[in-house]
């Protein structure tokens, strides 16, 4: 079961490493994009949506590099907010589906809740 934790701990670090790459693309390529743009106000509308976008994707991604360190650690909290966050991962079909299955399927296995409350009391 230690191997399965520690697959989802990487797959949750991965996760939130490619959003974080895929914010930087999106707010790279509309402020780019606002730059070029002909009227003044389509600019500045490109870049409210790129800021916008960006400040959503790294808020997605911090809390699934958080849980992913915490997994490794073998913290409780950790194996609880990655639960929440496979939930959530679930809706994002395919790959994000696939990754909240297994994250879900191998944290609540007695194994792996046993392996977390042996190790409980260090925080």
């Amino acid at each position: 079961m230690e191997r399965h934790i520690n697959v989802v701990a990487a797959l949750q670090i991965g996760m939130s490493i490619f959003n974080l790459l895929i914010a930087f693309l999106i707010f790279t390529v509309l402020k780019l994009v606002g730059g070029f743009a002909p009227e003044p106000n389509a600019g500045k509308i490109l870049s409210i949506i790129a800021d916008a976008l960006a400040i959503l994707f790294i808020l997605i991604s911090v809390p699934g590099i958080l849980a992913g360190m915490g997994l490794y650690k073998r913290r409780e909290w950790a194996r609880i907010l990655t639960l929440v966050l496979s939930v959530i991962e679930i809706f994002s079909f395919p790959i994000g589906t696939a990754i909240g299955i297994y994250s879900i399927w191998a944290l609540v296995q007695p194994e792996a809740v046993a392996e977390f409350n042996a190790d409980s009391g260090n925080l």
